[in-house]
């Protein structure tokens, strides 16, 4: 079983999301947000959110964290604080030895809602649905989710792509 934490990073706001992975079977463990309102510069916005996911990650020991890629949006300054943001989030996981992988929010979409133009209410949706929540998490917490499921659904693509009928203890078995 892997347990992946998928990250949404913002500067205001840094979604997280955990859940457990075994072949096609996912199980929800936790997610929420870091919120770094109360912060007043970056620098300390940006040490709230790397302590956030060190925390996050030693709580929950994940074997690999899936996180969304920078977007341009309507302005730059906050593209660039979006970047710091996931960059902060990146040096907590590189810095507890969890490897990284990154993903686009089309990506994300379509792997989760199986199309990359869907609206964050059909992704919330269909987060409830598979991993057999009661209730949609909070916006952030469930894009984060999205990641994480996303990363299962192309770590198991590639798996598939290598011809691999089963992976156990990290080994591929043919």
């Amino acid at each position: 079983m892997a347990i992946v934490l998928g990250i949404d990073p913002g500067s205001r706001v840094t979604g997280y999301g955990v859940i457990a992975a075994e072949g096609s079977k996912l199980t929800y463990i936790d997610s929420g947000c870091i919120r770094t309102v109360a912060a007043e510069n970056l620098s300390e916005k940006l040490d709230i959110i790397y302590r956030g996911i060190n925390e996050v990650i030693h709580l929950h020991c994940p074997q690999e964290v899936g996180i969304e890629q920078v977007f341009m949006a309507r302005n730059a300054d906050s593209a660039l604080k979006l970047g710091q943001a996931r960059g902060a989030a990146i040096v907590a996981c590189t810095f507890n030895r969890v490897p990284v992988f990154e993903y686009s929010a089309r990506q994300v979409k379509q792997s989760v809602v199986g199309t990359g133009a869907a609206e964050k209410v059909q992704v919330q949706s269909m987060i409830c649905r598979l991993l057999g929540l009661e209730r949609a998490p909070q916006a952030d917490a469930a894009d984060a989710l999205g990641v994480a499921i996303c990363h299962t659904h192309m770590t198991q693509g590639m798996i598939r792509m290598a011809g691999a009928r089963k992976v156990r203890r990290g080994r591929l078995r043919r």
